[in-house]
């Protein structure tokens, strides 16, 4: 059996090789098919029983081995829907089996490719190079969730995207704790603030901080001694400044205080004067227009700021008899000022209104038909630490941008902005605020949340002085016509429009197998699963797609080369030994002869 075992073993051996030479064959030929997974060849030993003495290499038994799981390079092209996969997945793909009425139809089965040229069909579906579908889900466009469990063929329609109404505005910005407005001036107290006083519909409802003494019987005429006497004081504070009145008929009072002079035929008249003259040269700012009057006839003693509508004053020391005569008490602290909130600006007051707040932005919204509306922003600090008060702003949005005379021009969101001294809104903060009915030039958006989010508002020292916006969008948007589609690596599949507006349309699934390499190869670069491959486990976050690229084979043509001539070789050395053989065999046969 020797000779004729030899020859056995050779002829496997012309078999394996010829095996290993049609793979090799094929992998060339799909050197540059994309997605391609070349075959190995691997070789088995078929040792035949014998005593181990006696043991023999015996045949051989070529059979393919699949390299599902060596991945191809992956290169960059322009078409937006070529997708390729840097992992170990397929695509879930299905072939169509006919038509119906014109629709393309069919038959439920999944197959699996690495091959991601997928290209718009006239039906609107993705099919790649082979006539393949790609499968996935559809998402909601309201939402942007997923929506079903089981892979579909991907359907696009090119229908004209419906419009969306405006219903959520994101805001976030940095407002300067000093507003450089137009009208600011650093020499100007309160220069920056808007005062209410000065608008159309708001004049004169401003009133200033007051306090008022109890005694009722005083005339600017009645005599300034015995009901004052010298030496005695008097002191406010206002907003942070203290100053002191003595009461003097020598003009002699201590360092730092302020003469009032009560000698002679100096009476209450003189003295409130002299009171109000001192109170307005050294109470600081906000007592540059204070007043020193009475109030009623006989009356009382009466203080306030003036035109100052922001800082408070309190007494804070004094000679008890001066305080009585005058009607004061120790300690005692004004009525605060008030200032009635500005709801719209007329038109009139539009320049005005410009140089007492900055800008913040501008966006444009959408109503329910698709209409546009340009929302324009403003900023105005309503009130300050500095004046004595808290660093206010309101925000307002111009409404009507035709309005003329006294007709609203802007309108203000109605909400209040209160930051402490770290720069952040005052507990419990604002993260929305509502504006209702938003209509601009007529045109009526609706309700539509202002969102700022936590901390999204706040007022730290910038020296340019304007508003720093960090996030203004919305999530609105007028109808659209289908321009284009496209696959982002996330495995979404995108569709863009004439507005501007890009829509996700469904997810890409891809599939996961725990023996990639038993899955049985179809034509088309597709693979089926089988028993020894296991059933797919499919993946819908999109792990691993690359938009806009391809895989190409794993095919290396030099390798491939290489294993030729080692075939080659082999082959041709079984071709000897048959030849071998066969004259070894003539040789026992001539024996006999």
């Amino acid at each position: 059996m020797g000779i004729y075992g030899a020859l056995s073993s050779a002829v496997t051996g012309l078999r394996a090789q010829a095996h290993a030479l049609e793979n090799i064959s094929g992998n060339i030929a799909n050197s540059q098919t994309t997605g391609y997974k070349r075959i190995e060849t691997d070789f088995i030993d078929l040792i035949p029983d014998a005593p181990i003495k006696r043991q023999v290499p015996g045949a051989v038994l070529a059979q393919s081995r699949g390299t599902n799981d060596i991945q191809g390079d992956i290169k960059t092209v322009s078409n937006e829907t070529f997708i390729a996969l840097n992992s170990s997945g397929f695509f879930v793909v299905e072939p169509k089996v006919g038509q119906s009425d014109g629709n393309s139809v069919f038959a439920g089965t999944n197959f699996y490719t690495r091959r991601g040229d997928f290209e718009i069909d006239k039906d609107g579906m993705l099919v790649n190079g082979a006539g393949y579908y790609l499968k996935g889900l559809p998402i909601d466009t309201t939402t942007g969730n997923i929506s079903g469990s089981v892979p579909e063929v991907i359907r696009l329609s090119n229908a004209f995207l419906p419009a969306q109404n405006t219903q959520r505005i994101a805001y976030q910005a940095n407002l300067p704790q000093l507003p450089k407005t137009t009208n600011y001036n650093a020499t100007v107290y309160n220069s920056e603030l808007l005062e209410p006083n000065s608008y159309a519909g708001y004049a004169g409802g401003s009133v200033t901080s007051v306090m008022n003494g109890t005694v009722n019987t005083l005339t600017d005429a009645t005599t300034a001694t015995p009901l004052l006497a010298d030496g005695q004081f008097m002191t406010l504070e206002v907003n942070g400044t203290s100053v002191t009145f003595e009461f003097t008929t020598d003009g002699t009072v201590a360092t730092g205080r302020q003469a009032i002079d009560i000698s002679g035929a100096a009476n209450i008249g003189t003295v409130r004067a002299e009171m109000q003259a001192a109170l307005r040269s050294s109470g600081g700012p906000a007592a540059a227009s204070a007043n020193v009057v009475l109030t009623g006839s006989p009356g009382a003693l009466s203080i306030n700021l003036g035109n100052d509508y922001h800082a408070q004053f309190k007494v804070t020391d004094g000679t008890p008899a001066a305080l009585t005569a005058l009607g004061f008490t120790d300690p005692s602290t004004s009525i605060a000022p008030t200032r009635p909130a500005i709801t719209t600006i007329a038109a009139s007051n539009d320049a005005l209104f410009k140089s007492n707040s900055v800008a913040g932005g501008a966006i444009t919204v959408y109503a329910a038909n698709g209409a546009p509306a340009n929302v324009q922003m403003r900023w105005a600090k309503v009130d300050s630490a500095a004046a004595g008060g808290k660093d206010t702003w309101n925000l307002f949005y111009m409404s009507d941008s035709k309005a003329t005379g006294a007709s609203p021009m802007w309108t203000s969101t109605g909400e209040v902005y209160t930051f402490g001294s770290d720069g952040s809104l005052e507990a419990p903060g604002v993260t929305s605020s509502t504006l209702s009915n938003l209509t601009i030039n007529g045109v009526v958006i609706g309700d539509v949340e202002l969102k700022h989010e936590t901390n999204g508002v706040s007022q730290f020292a910038d020296v340019n002085g304007t508003v720093n916006v960090s996030t203004l969008n919305q999530n609105g948007y007028g109808a659209g016509e289908f321009v284009s589609v496209a696959i982002n690596d996330s495995g979404r599949v995108v569709a863009t429009y004439s507005n501007g507006e890009r829509i996700d349309m469904a997810q890409v699934v891809t599939a996961q197998f725990s023996a990639i390499n038993q899955l049985k190869r179809l034509d088309g670069g597709v693979f089926s699963s089988t028993s020894e491959s296991g059933e797919a486990i499919l993946d819908l976050s999109g792990e691993g797609i690359l938009g806009g690229a391809l895989e190409a084979s794993n095919t290396d043509i030099s390798d491939e080369f290489t294993k030729l001539i080692v075939t080659q070789q082999a082959y041709a050395a079984g071709t000897r030994i048959v030849t071998a053989a066969d004259k070894m065999l003539q040789e026992a046969l001539n024996m006999i002869r």
